[in-house]
């Protein structure tokens, strides 16, 4: 019987890999590469998403670590995060070829899809945080605060930095 800490590991593994992958593939287009994906974002920005980006996985660490390791999942709400998981994971693994069908051929339709992506991502990272948040743990400690950190950084990144400001400062 695969037990529910097994499911969510092989939802990141495998998560995790599509988006690996979709970035690795992403970053060799012919119509991308990494200067196209920040569109016209000001190189004074860039700095400060790169920092951003590894505290953001960081913070994933965290509450992956505490979530696999020191939650039970007898919490009651631990199938929840099959669902949170899926609503970060396989949207990511599109952000990059979509970016890069938009910057091949820049119409609505991609735009849209795009702007889709980012926001399912960043709304599943917000409730991964607030359910973090919302857990009855006697005794979480540090690991339990870390990975609330670490969840709302991750959410303020993909919500905020991800799907408000970057589209904004790509066009």
């Amino acid at each position: 019987m695969i037990t529910p800490k097994i499911i969510l590991l092989l939802i990141n593994l495998l998560g995790g890999v599509a988006v690996i992958g979709s970035y690795v593939a992403g970053l060799s287009a012919k119509h991308g590469g990494a200067a196209a994906l920040w569109g016209a974002t000001p190189g004074s920005i860039r700095p400060f998403y790169t920092v951003s980006m590894v505290l953001a996985a960081l913070g994933y660490f965290a509450f992956i670590y505490f979530i696999l390791f020191r939650l039970s999942p007898e919490s009651g709400r631990f199938n929840l995060f099959y669902l949170i998981f899926l609503g970060i994971l396989v949207p990511s693994a599109f952000w990059m070829p979509l970016t890069n069908m938009y910057l091949a051929n820049p119409i609505l339709a991609t735009w849209i899809l795009i702007r889709v992506v980012l926001a399912i991502v960043g709304i599943s990272s917000l409730v991964l945080a607030l359910v973090l948040l919302g857990l009855h743990v006697k005794e979480g400690g540090l690991a339990y605060a870390l990975a609330v950190a670490g969840s709302f950084y991750f959410a303020f990144h993909t919500l905020v930095l991800d799907a408000v400001f970057w589209p904004i400062l790509f066009k």
